[in-house]
This record gives C-alpha cells, structure tokens and sequence, in this order.
C-alpha cells in the first residue's frame, strides 16, 4: 500500500478527487464483526481513521497493533492510526512499521513530539500530532514543518458519536493562519461530530481533512455520504 506524502497526493488526483480535501471515516462507528465489509463499504473515502485506546490515556480501550495489521492488510485505502495512548514515543513507531500512511499522537502524552514525529518520518509514514479540545496549540505554530498533520479534536477523545464543540474553532483557525504565513503543506484534520451540519464550520475554520464516523457509517449509502461530505467541504475552500 502506498505510503508517504507524494503517494498519496497522487493518488488524489488519480481517482479524480479534489486534493486538499480529504474525508477519513472512523472505524469506531463500523461494525466490528463484519470489519472487511465494513471497510469495502468506504473504498470511495481518502483514508480509513483508526482509534486506537489504550484505557490510560482515555478511558476506553479498542485494540492494538495486531487489529490495526489486519486492517491494514484488507482495507481498500490508506490508514490514518490515530494514536490515544500513553507513551507513544515507545508505541508509535511499530504502527509506522506496519505501514500504516500516517500515524497521529498526542502532543499531552509524547514525551519529545519533534523527534518522534522525525521516526515516524524516517520508517517512511506521516507524522501527525493530535491536540485535545482543552490543550493550546500555540506552541506548534513554530514547529508546523516537522509534522505532516496536526488533529484538532473537536470532542474529548475516547468516545465516539460525541457532539460537535465550536469552541475548538479558534483554535484550529489560528493554526490555519500560522500554516498560511509560513507557507506550510501541513495537513489540519478535525475529528469529533463531523457530520453534513458541522463540516462547513470547520473548513471555514481552516480544515481540510475530516474524520467522520456515524455520518458514513450510519448512512445507507456510505459512498455517497463521503462524496456528499468531501463536495460540502471543497464548496467553502473554493469560496
């Protein structure tokens, strides 16, 4: 599967997507007992969002390296691992060396965000660092280049089919600003209560890679609901 930033942007312009705008449905909202259905019921999305939990650093708990390897090895895009654990600077890496495309942590559990994100770099996956609603993002505005994408959470992290918080907003604005002035290629994700009523409110913000979960999973034509959600996003970016 292919990995890293120029295979994957290829990729967008080869199926005919609008680049820049991406759409990750969340595994969380599937059906874990039909999972390689599940994932084929998404092969229009841009990458699959996989929460891993560790029952430490949020109180929840899904599964680990060997599910994620077994994802990997069946789903029909690319993964985005997104990583609510604890010592990540430990974990993070044997993700990347499954191949996953790209691998997100949390800047409150790394314990040097800078020189994981270079690992996760050199094994050959992108590097993303994920912020929670409450935690200030200030200090990313000057180290933007040394990651791939930054995740606003736009609930709190551990559960899904969470409400929407507007309030992470400002936030994700103001790293949409630095990325602008510094001429930064780093991606900007949202994950939580993205949905066809949310996700014009954070492209407006500066998002350009959404996480969705029961707004595809829960529609009877998945496709469709990527293709819907992806068109509503492009719409303000062209704006």
């Amino acid at each position: 599967m292919t990995r890293g930033g120029t295979g994957i942007a290829g990729r967008h312009r080869d199926n005919g997507q609008v680049t820049g705008t991406r759409i990750n449905p969340s595994i969380l909202a599937a059906d874990f007992v039909n999972m390689q259905a599940e994932l084929a019921r998404i092969a229009a999305a841009d990458f699959v969002h996989v929460d891993v939990m560790d029952n430490h650093f949020v109180p929840n708990l899904t599964f680990g390296p060997q599910m994620v390897e077994r994802i990997q090895a069946t789903s029909p895009v690319p993964l985005d691992v997104h990583l609510m654990i604890d010592d990540p600077d430990r974990w993070a890496p044997g993700y990347a060396e499954l191949g996953a495309a790209s691998v997100t942590f949390h800047l409150e559990a790394a314990a040097d965000p800078v020189a994981l994100a270079r690992r996760l770099r050199a094994i050959g996956s992108r590097a993303g660092v994920a912020v929670k609603p409450g935690t200030p993002a200030d200090s990313l505005h000057e180290l933007l280049d040394e990651f791939d994408q930054i995740l606003v959470m736009t609930v709190e992290p551990g559960f899904g089919g969470q409400s929407f918080m507007p309030e992470t907003m400002p936030k994700l604005r103001a790293l949409a600003d630095a990325a602008r002035r510094r001429g930064s290629a780093v991606w900007l994700q949202v994950d939580g209560g993205i949905s066809a009523s949310t996700i014009a409110q954070a492209a407006e913000a500066g998002a350009d890679t959404f996480v969705a979960g029961s707004a595809v999973f829960g529609a009877d034509d998945p496709g469709s609901a990527i293709a819907a959600l992806r068109d509503q996003a492009a719409s303000v970016h062209r704006h």
